[in-house]
């Protein structure tokens, strides 16, 4: 071996050594600890949940939340991740003939599409298989609106079909939309798939005594909620659908099939958590040290 190639290896090897180095700086945050693979840190601090106009009755009032900083996964939950809980006897598969007008499931099932056609049990026990968690409706507009409170999670500009993925017939692979990055990196925070969340809906989160902590009612602080505005007859807290009658869960994010201003971050809505749809799927979060 010649002299000059002895100083390309070691070159070669320095170069490797550097650009490792800088990627596990990248994956340490600001606390120390190591961020798990394929999440991205959302820091801690106060921001401004929810809008004082426009949206729906149950996004108001603007008021400020303060959380820990946490991890949340850069995309959506892949067909591919999923599968290897199906494969361990830990999560249900995604449910069959869901896809309805929209064509055949497997139109919604390639390897990196989200996850779709799944519970909220579904998704929990997808996270905890992982060593995950399912993330808070606060953390969740956290992630998507930082601290500018944007009306998307890339801006404040309109909805576009290089930013989301909207007012379409089926998903795409998570992460192929990179001009809707969120303020700290995420991808797919609007559009594609709605997302479950740990929280019951609660329309009236916003003005309970945790709102501050981002702390919905109880289950039956809710069904009180719900009979009043079913009682009194009030509109616009859950858009065209019904006020519930039973305590459901929140999912956020919008879907494929969703028109362009329902992707505004501060959006919120409701299913049953046994509901298994086709645009509804999962993305997971994890508390970031103490």
């Amino acid at each position: 071996m010649s002299a000059g190639d002895v100083e390309r290896r070691r070159a070669s090897r320095a170069v490797v050594h550097v650009l490792g180095l800088a990627l596990l700086a990248a994956s340490v945050d600001a606390t120390g600890e190591t961020a798990p693979g394929t999440m991205l840190l959302v820091p801690g601090g106060a921001f401004v949940m929810g809008s004082d106009t426009g949206g729906q009755e149950d996004e108001h009032p603007a008021h400020q939340v303060t959380l820990r900083s946490f991890y949340l996964d850069r995309t959506e939950v892949t067909n591919a991740a999923y599968a290897a809980c199906v494969k361990a006897g830990r999560c249900r598969a995604p449910a069959p003939g869901t896809a309805r007008h929209f064509g055949p499931d497997t139109a919604f099932r390639g390897p990196e599409q989200p996850v779709s056609s799944i519970s909220w049990d579904d998704a929990r026990a997808y996270c905890v298989f992982a060593g995950r968690r399912l993330p808070t409706e606060a953390e969740f507009e956290r992630a998507a609106r930082g601290d500018d409170r944007r009306i998307y999670p890339w801006g404040n500009e309109p909805p576009s079909p290089s930013r989301a993925v909207f007012g379409a017939s089926r998903t795409a692979d998570v992460g192929t939309h990179p001009a809707g990055a969120g303020p700290y990196g995420h991808l797919d925070l609007s559009g594609n798939v709605w997302e479950w969340l740990e929280d019951l809906y609660d329309p009236y989160a916003y003005r309970r005594a945790d709102a501050a902590h981002g702390v919905p009612g109880s289950c039956a602080e809710i069904l009180e909620t719900e009979n009043a505005l079913r009682r009194s007859g009030a509109q616009g807290f859950t858009g065209s659908n019904p006020i519930p009658t039973e305590c459901e869960h929140v999912l956020r994010g919008g879907a494929f099939n969703y028109d362009g201003e329902g992707l505004r971050a501060s959006n919120r809505v409701h299913h049953p958590g046994r509901f298994r749809l086709i645009m509804s799927g999962v993305r997971c979060a994890k508390d970031a040290g103490p």
